[in-house]
């Protein structure tokens, strides 16, 4: 089948890994055959090094789960000089997430990761509702949105894919701001703000009180996104959001996608990408189609 190109980029297969749920794709090697991916988006990265929010930080939900991790990482230079070496042979697309508390953070981090030869594009995190600065800040006005992405656009050259946040009142209008200001693709949904409370103790079960939800239970929500931003922008949409099966990414890709993350499930199994990717070749098949492109909702 031919390979599918979002920007300059070419993957094997529409199945990538979902930041932040893959780690830096080593930690998964005993399950994944990466030769079959079409890539893995590593966890955020940001400027200098954060702790995360406080414990306890993850709370499971019906049909899905809460976190509020808060982008802990080591910094920029230390993916660089530590993690980058262990990870640039791997057979498939490194794509980093990189997100920033200033406009001058994310294009400092994305000024770094250009120098990286074997990374060929960033995932811009402008929708994460886990953090007190930046973050979802950037992404719920057009305005924002567009400001950040214009300023990483006139300093990074390699593929530059925009995630976008389901907690504004129209993602159309901010997916339409982004690609103005030059973003090859997007990427929708991130998680949905919410909330869980522990009744015998009486207070809520995060630290911070709120935090991310993903997992099946946002699914519907991301569908109806992502085939608004598809028929309304011209770049390509990448789907993500309760993706548990290969029935599920097909979904994605007949609302518009053009290809899909998987996030949670891989913490429910960590060869999940695999069958996924068994699930919509078979699908392939059954239907008599020849290529990924052919995936559309009939008229």
């Amino acid at each position: 089948m031919k390979p599918i190109r979002i920007g300059n980029l070419e993957f094997r297969n529409p199945v990538l890994t979902a930041s932040g749920t893959f780690g830096y794709g080593t930690e998964y090697a005993d399950f994944v055959d990466f030769n079959r991916l079409g890539g893995i988006i590593v966890k955020g990265t940001t400027l200098h090094a954060r702790e995360g929010n406080p414990y306890p930080r993850m709370a499971e939900t019906p049909s899905g789960m809460l976190n509020a991790v808060g982008l802990q990482n080591k910094g920029v230079a230390h993916f660089a000089d530590v993690i980058y070496p262990s990870i640039c042979d791997l057979p498939t697309n490194v794509i980093v997430n990189v997100s920033g508390s200033t406009i001058d953070d994310y294009v400092a981090v994305a000024e770094r990761i250009d120098t990286l030869e074997r990374i060929p594009a960033i995932e811009l995190n402008i929708s994460c509702p886990n953090v007190k600065q930046g973050g979802m800040a950037f992404g719920v006005t057009p305005d924002g949105a567009a400001s950040v992405v214009r300023a990483v656009r006139a300093a990074y050259h390699k593929t530059l894919i925009v995630k976008l946040s389901p907690n504004v009142t129209d993602i159309v209008q901010i997916a339409r701001a982004v690609e103005e200001a030059g973003a090859d693709s997007v990427s929708l949904i991130n998680t949905l703000l919410g909330m869980a409370i522990d009744a015998e103790k009486r207070r809520p079960i995060l630290s911070t009180v709120t935090g991310g939800l993903s997992g099946p239970a946002v699914k519907p929500v991301a569908l109806r996104m992502v085939w608004q931003v598809a028929h309304a922008v011209h770049i390509p949409v990448i789907g993500l959001g309760g993706i548990m099966s290969g029935t599920d990414a097909i979904e994605f890709l007949l609302a518009g996608a053009k290809a899909v993350q998987v996030g949670t499930a891989n913490f429910v199994d960590p060869a999940v990408t695999m069958h996924i990717v068994d699930e919509m070749e078979d699908y392939l098949r059954r239907q008599g189609m020849n290529e990924w492109d052919e995936v559309t909702m009939k008229d």
